[in-house]
């Protein structure tokens, strides 16, 4: 009798480690597709918005940036109104609504310079000067907030910074405004960081990101409409007037529109399921591989310097992040 029911509970303990077992495997898998999701739409709309403002010659970046907030918007209340992916948080105050508003603005800054920069560089050398995003973090965190970080932090910004001086004298398509201009959109991103952290610090005020997104698209839209009008005088008699001519424009924009809110989707998610020190590794590696397959697609050249400016500049990134983790 004691052996049958030893035999029981051996065969119960055998079916939760094979139950077990398959739910790890199944949590890997979805880990994986979820990584491979973020690198996909990452990469997809840096290439497609290269290509857009480049390549096919639609040189509208300012209007571009307009279909992706608006996009942003529909599809961020659709997941969070309709999909309930996360739950709906309210602005509680007309302060943190200003607030979220300052944010949007210095968020489509750095969109609309991201933009404007893939028109006059090649995306590999773009991708080395947004790889210096730490090195304006850690300026604009203790210029605003005076927090200092260890010596051996500072250090490792050396590298990053010497990495992108390197990879701009080696550049066989250096462009000066465009380059001025990417500067301004990776130290605008970094500024937004900071101030978030800075603004919506309290507890009563704090927003995931995909709340965040939620307001601060429709906000983005509304600082962008005049702004495309007017600097980008007929944009939509232009726009449909390609349509005409050649109706992929129109799925163009609308599946790149609806790959920037992917790339905030996954951002999310991959977090959640994964922790924010892996998606700052995995955004490391990032950009080494969007460098590869730019280059690949766009044939654009390149010089031994240039690469090896960049991959001093993401060696320094990778220095930085393991001192800001080892300095907590």
């Amino acid at each position: 009798m004691n052996e049958y029911i030893n035999t029981k509970r051996e065969r119960e303990r055998e079916r939760e480690r094979e139950r077990k077992s398959r739910m790890k495997g199944k949590s890997r898998l979805f880990t994986i597709g979820l990584v491979s999701a973020w690198y996909s739409s990452n990469i997809g709309v840096l290439l497609l918005n290269k290509y857009l403002l480049s390549n096919y010659g639609f040189k509208y970046p300012i209007f571009l940036t307009m279909c992706h907030m608006t996009a942003c918007s529909l599809l961020s209340y659709v997941a969070i109104a309709w999909l309930k992916m996360v739950p709906l948080q309210t602005i509680r105050s007309r302060v943190q609504f200003f607030k979220i508003s300052a944010l949007s603005l210095i968020f489509c800054v750095s969109v609309v310079f991201g933009n404007i920069s893939l028109r006059y560089l090649p995306v590999s050398f773009n991708q080395a000067i947004g790889a210096t995003t730490p090195f304006f973090t850690a300026v604009f965190a203790y210029i605003m907030t005076f927090k200092r970080e260890a010596w051996l932090t500072y250090l490792t910004l050396v590298p990053v910074v010497t990495g992108v001086v390197i990879a701009s004298g080696g550049e066989p398509s250096f462009h000066l405004f465009g380059f001025i201009i990417c500067v301004a959109a990776t130290a605008a991103r970094a500024l937004k960081s900071v101030l978030q952290g800075i603004l919506l610090s309290s507890e009563g005020e704090k927003l995931n990101s995909m709340n965040l997104l939620l307001y601060m698209a429709p906000m983005a839209v509304v600082f962008l409409l005049p702004a495309t009008l007017i600097m980008e005088e007929n944009v939509v008699g232009i726009t449909l007037a390609l349509a005409r001519d050649d109706k992929k424009i129109v799925w163009y924009l609308l599946f790149n529109s609806t790959l920037a809110y992917f790339v905030n989707l996954t951002n999310f998610l991959v977090t959640k399921h994964t922790s924010a020190l892996t998606l700052q590794v995995l955004g490391n590696a990032k950009g080494a591989v969007a460098v590869v397959v730019s280059i690949l697609i766009f044939r654009n050249p390149v010089s031994v310097t240039g690469m090896m400016g960049y991959s001093l500049t993401v060696l320094g990134v990778i220095l930085y992040s393991e001192a800001k983790k080892r300095s907590k």
